[in-house]
């Protein structure tokens, strides 16, 4: 389970002035007020335009980034107070990949479980079975580089459930992916959210419309780094009194916009 509540962050960036102009720092307030519950057994969806937030909120919860105001909770571990027990229990796809193109699929994935305390058998037999899992048995002793966009994308989420965590975190998992990559990481995320895949929390941050369709148990919709509307797809379709999801997100999410 993860929840988090009431989270806020802003940097301070410099402005764009000349060599000769010493240009004015500004504030961008990039979260400021994004909630989210993600239960067991299910998969929630971080819905928003690129910009709104989503990303910044999940370098939140992954620790990399302390939030301003608010609070993160994995399994009910604080993850600003204890850290280390608290993303034990997460394992994160984040928006680069980031392998080891010298290392072997299986060695990315084994050297991982390492870091994560895994005996080295251990690790591996996890490899054999995560390969199967997402039908990756050829890439498993291929060195990283050269991989395709998919390729990456089935290494790295194999490394990110190595140890078997009970919470699973995709920043923007389809991006670049084909049809069926596409197709295979739906499937993979729907048997881990299954008691037989061990009922995983799972949160999946996007901007596809598609993908939240066809995926999502619940939707947290996130704009100008807010939470606007939470609810399953039949739930907001019906706040927001439409019958294409598309349009009910415009709606929510941009509700100047629809007025104007």
């Amino acid at each position: 389970m993860i929840h988090i509540q009431d989270l806020h962050k802003q940097f301070v960036s410099a402005g764009s002035g000349g060599l000769l102009k010493k240009a004015p720092k500004r504030i961008v307030h990039a979260v400021q007020g994004v909630s989210l519950h993600a239960a067991d057994g299910q998969i929630t969806g971080l819905l928003g335009a690129n910009g709104a937030g989503k990303t910044t909120t999940l370098r939140m919860l992954a620790g990399l980034f302390k939030p301003d105001a608010g609070t993160i909770q994995v399994d009910g571990l604080d993850v600003l107070r204890t850290p280390r027990p608290a993303l034990a229990r997460m394992g994160i796809l984040g928006d680069a990949h980031g392998l080891y193109p010298r290392l072997t699929a299986r060695e990315n994935i084994v050297y991982y479980g390492r870091l994560q305390g895994m005996a080295p058998e251990a690790a591996n037999t996890r490899a054999e079975e995560l390969a199967r899992l997402l039908d990756m048995q050829a890439l498993l002793d291929r060195r990283a580089d050269g991989f395709s966009q998919g390729e990456r994308m089935k290494t790295a989420l194999a490394r990110a459930l190595v140890h078997d965590p009970a919470n699973i975190v995709l920043d923007e998992p389809t991006n670049g992916l084909d049809v069926l990559a596409t197709r295979a990481l739906r499937e993979a995320l729907r048997w881990l959210k299954s008691p037989a895949g061990g009922a995983k929390c799972i949160v999946v941050s996007t901007h596809i419309m598609q993908e939240v369709e066809l995926l999502c148990d619940e939707v947290v919709v996130v704009s100008k780094g807010r939470s606007v509307a939470t609810g399953s797809v039949p739930a907001l379709l019906a706040q927001a009194g439409e019958s294409r999801f598309e349009d009910a997100f415009v709606k929510l999410a941009f509700p100047e916009e629809i007025a104007a």
